[in-house]
């Protein structure tokens, strides 16, 4: 799943290239995409688009007349620009917005089919779609506090909420822990001060030092294999791989259609954390620390 500092790439990136252009047509590729009725689609249609703003991991374009466009990427979606020839792949295509200067589609790969887009009137009906999470970047420390401690969570859990902290994912939250130093099982009303310091800290730092190369990388280009998988990652998707600060091999804990990677002996203190299908499979089996594994 797209999320930050992608989302906030992506605005950036449409917004050099739609922002005081008209929408020319609005095609519908996979009727299942379209989550509203009212206003129609073709309401979209000649309004020029004067802001892009990201809304969580959504993307949003305010169009004329107080209309907005979310688009909601989820796991699989992806927004493409097309030029000239240039023609959006049919198979995985949802939907094209069309600007005199060029397409912008939206794709997304495999049969599930969760990607969403909504035209809705009025902000109060925007408002309506934002999940309300913190925006790290814009928060002070007591704010992060308070936010974070609302519930006693697991902190893998509490950073991937979207209505706690906005656009913080499964990858992100993986190295936010690690720079932290901080278990993904911890409880957030256990944490100390200086815990509580040091992920704030480490969360601002791990969005920041990714959006600045990422958007360095692109040189203006439009955003190509978005992925939450980059090889300078510390530890997400490097499991059994060693960690950059210690070399003991990641572990991971997998859950549903994810999982959650970690350094053992940098967040855990040697612990190996309980994986849901293994650990019940091997039970008394099951190595409880990094050195027994070995």
């Amino acid at each position: 799943m797209p999320e930050l500092p992608d989302p906030a790439i992506y605005r950036d990136a449409i917004a050099a290239r739609v922002i005081g252009q008209p929408i020319t047509q609005v095609r519908i590729d996979n009727p299942f995409v379209l989550r509203t009725a009212v206003p129609p689609i073709a309401d979209a249609e000649g309004k020029q688009v004067h802001d892009v703003r990201r809304l969580g991991k959504r993307l949003v374009l305010a169009l004329d007349g107080d209309l907005f466009l979310v688009f909601h990427l989820m796991i699989a979606g992806r927004l493409r620009w097309f030029v000239d020839s240039g023609k959006p792949p049919k198979r995985i295509t949802l939907a094209r917005l069309e600007f005199p200067t060029g397409t912008l589609a939206f794709t997304e790969a495999g049969t599930k089919r969760r990607a969403s887009l909504h035209l809705v009137h009025g902000e109060k009906a925007l408002a309506a779609l934002d999940p309300g999470g913190l925006e790290v970047l814009m928060a002070d420390r007591d704010a992060f506090m308070a936010r974070l401690q609302v519930e006693n969570h697991t902190l893998k859990r509490a950073l991937t909420d979207p209505s706690l902290f906005s656009g913080i994912g499964n990858a992100y939250s993986d190295e936010i822990l690690h720079r932290a130093r901080l278990s993904p099982l911890a409880l957030t009303q256990k944490l100390s001060s200086v815990d509580v310091s040091g992920l704030f800290e480490a969360a601002r730092s791990v969005i920041s030092e990714w959006t600045t190369p990422l958007r360095d990388q692109l040189g203006g280009a439009f955003p190509e294999n978005v992925t939450a998988f980059r090889p300078e990652m510390a530890v997400h998707g490097k499991f059994g791989k060693p960690c950059p600060v210690c070399g003991t091999p990641v572990q991971r804990i997998v859950y549903a259609e994810n999982e959650c990677n970690y350094c053992a002996r940098c967040q855990t203190g040697g612990k190996l954390l309980a994986d849901r299908a293994l650990s019940r499979l091997l039970k008394s089996s099951w190595p409880r620390s990094i050195d027994e594994l070995g």
